[in-house]
C-alpha cells in the first residue's frame, strides 16, 4: 500500500552523518534526537547491542510523531572481542589508533523503521569490515591533528582523511560504515509504499 501523502519521515539521530547520508535519498525529513541509555548489557554481543539500540532510538521518537516513519540507526564497532567506542578526545583516539594499526575491525551498523501509526517495524543489522594499515605515531598525529575525529566510534572517519589509514574494506554498503546503511534502508522504505527512486 502506498504511503499517505502526509506521512512524514523522522530521522530518530542527531548526528551530522546520518542526516548528510539521508539526504542523499532526496527525501523530506525531520530529525529528532532521541534520549536513552546506550550503555552495554552484560555479555551482550555487538550486532544485538547495535540492534536494540537503534530500536529503541526509534521507539523514544515515535510518541512524538505517531503518524510517521521513524529511522533509527546505531553503530558498534570490534575489534576482536573489544567494543570500539567513540573516543571523546586526543589521548583516546591515539590509543584507540595505535591498538587498532594492523588489525580488521568489524562495525555494526544497525537500522529499523517503525512505522509509527501502525506499530510495523522493520530491521536489519549491515556488517562492515575495515581492516587498517600499519599505523606509525607521526601518522597518526598527523592524521589527528587535520582531522579530529574525536566523534567517531574507532576515531577513523573513513569518508574524509581516515580513508588514508585503511588497507582494505569489506562490506555490501559503504555507506553502513559512515553511519546509515542505505540499500537496506531504501528496501524497507519501499515496503512502506515510499517511491524510490
Amino acid at each position: 500500500m502506498p504511503a499517505s501523502p502526509e506521512t512524514s519521515l523522522v530521522l530518530a539521530s542527531s548526528s551530522p552523518y546520518r542526516r548528510e547520508l539521508l539526504g542523499r535519498l532526496r527525501l523530506d525529513f525531520k530529525t529528532h534526537s532521541p534520549d536513552i541509555d546506550e550503555s552495554p548489557l552484560p555479555a551482550e554481543a555487538a550486532p544485538a547491542l547495535a540492534l536494540r539500540l537503534a530500536t529503541a532510538k526509534a521507539a523514544a521518537v515515535a510518541s512524538h510523531y505517531p503518524e510517521s516513519l521513524i529511522i533509527g540507526s546505531d553503530q558498534v564497532a570490534l575489534s576482536g572481542s573489544q567494543l570500539i567506542n567513540k573516543p571523546g578526545n586526543h589521548v583516546a583516539a591515539l590509543a584507540q589508533l595505535r591498538a587498532m594499526s594492523g588489525r580488521t575491525i568489524t562495525f555494526y551498523t544497525a537500522l529499523c523503521l517503525l512505522n509509527a501509526k501502525t506499530g510495523h517495524r522493520q530491521t536489519a543489522v549491515v556488517p562492515v569490515t575495515v581492516t587498517m594499515r600499519a599505523l606509525g605515531d607521526a601518522e597518526i598525529e598527523r592524521y589527528l591533528a587535520a582531522e579530529t575525529p574525536y566523534d567517531c566510534a574507532g576515531s577513523a572517519r573513513i569518508e574524509a582523511f581516515g580513508i588514508t589509514l585503511v588497507e582494505k574494506i569489506s562490506g555490501d554498503d559503504p555507506n553502513a560504515l559512515i553511519g546509515l546503511p542505505l540499500i537496506e534502508l531504501c528496501r524497507m522504505l519501499r515496503h512502506e509504499g515510499l517511491a524510490l527512486p
